[in-house]
């Protein structure tokens, strides 16, 4: 079971690695991942509730710890794909006011141009 999920978490990972632009698409993948720990983990339980109480809580506090290492892996995801659209939205930004530095210069040094040959 374990291994199965572990594996699905890793194509999935690798699969949000390809498509970091589409936004929708990796919550949608989360929600999915998800729901299927959940799944995972309710049919853990229940085969676990044959075995001791001790085993169970054992795992439970496993489960716990993994669900918040996933947690906090996805708040990580998110923080790191909004940081790249601000750098990308900044360096959008720095280009226009470049470009329009340049047009403005451009305009500036054909008056002098003119300006000149007119004085001449």
């Amino acid at each position: 079971m374990l291994l199965l999920l572990l594996m699905t978490m890793l194509l999935l990972m690798m699969r949000w690695r390809r498509r970091t632009r589409a936004r929708a698409t990796t919550t949608t993948t989360m929600m999915i991942i998800m729901m299927m720990m959940m799944t995972m983990m309710m049919t853990m339980m229940m085969t676990m509730m044959t075995m001791m109480m001790m085993m169970m809580m054992m795992m439970m506090m496993m489960m716990m710890m993994m669900m918040m290492m996933m947690m906090m892996m996805m708040m990580m995801m998110m923080m790191m794909m909004m940081m790249m659209m601000m750098m990308m939205m900044m360096m959008m930004m720095m280009m226009m006011m470049m470009m329009m530095m340049m047009m403005m210069m451009m305009i500036t040094m054909k008056t002098m141009m003119l300006m000149k040959i007119t004085i001449l």
